[in-house]
């Protein structure tokens, strides 16, 4: 869960508690690059594909996803960011604000989109997301990359591409770096 979206869950903050560690640094980075083989394979190479993280969270991945298909293909993936705050369907459930910024400074229209997340729960951020790109232009397609998966979907969404499915109880939480990916909770 983005520390962002952690500050501002009612009660208002708290801190995580890791009680396990799922993935650490060594494992994190064999499942970026094998996320990034899949995506060259499903998509026959990277000729139209285009990356986009949401931001917060999503981006490092992203960016880590970018330079390992550099490292497979010798090509460069564009690489944009996106800030779904202002297209959340919770804005009068509790306070939500842009953190940073939008940066997508490519044209999507017939691109293959990739939106990269860090955690994903109910749907909800992804389904925001594919609105925004949506404003953006008229992608190809849209695919969907997700470092974990805990389930507990509220949304008919799947990831295309999934570093590691953990199975979760809702009132757990679940932090991904690149350094490591823990499984928690906020304590108050």
């Amino acid at each position: 869960m983005a520390e962002r979206e952690r500050g501002r869950t009612p009660p208002y903050g708290g801190v995580f508690v890791a009680r396990s560690t799922i993935l650490d640094e060594a494992a994190v980075a064999r499942a970026v690059k094998r996320m990034a083989h899949e995506i060259i394979e499903r998509n026959q190479g990277l000729e139209d594909v285009v990356l986009i993280g949401l931001q917060t969270g999503g981006v490092p991945f992203a960016e880590a996803i970018v330079a390992a298909l550099s490292d497979i293909e010798k090509v460069a993936v564009p690489l944009g960011r996106l800030d779904v705050a202002f297209y959340r369907d919770d804005l009068n459930l509790r306070p939500v604000l842009p953190e940073a910024a939008t940066d997508v400074d490519f044209d999507i229209n017939r691109k293959i989109v990739v939106i990269v997340d860090d955690v994903l729960f109910t749907g909800r951020t992804i389904r925001a997301a594919l609105d925004a790109i949506m404003d953006q232009g008229r992608p190809k397609a849209i695919q969907l990359a997700a470092m974990v998966d805990r389930g507990h979907r509220e949304l008919p969404i799947r990831p295309d591409y999934v570093g590691k499915n953990i199975p979760t109880k809702r009132s757990e939480v679940v932090n991904a770096t690149l350094e490591v990916v823990e499984l928690g909770e906020v304590q108050r």
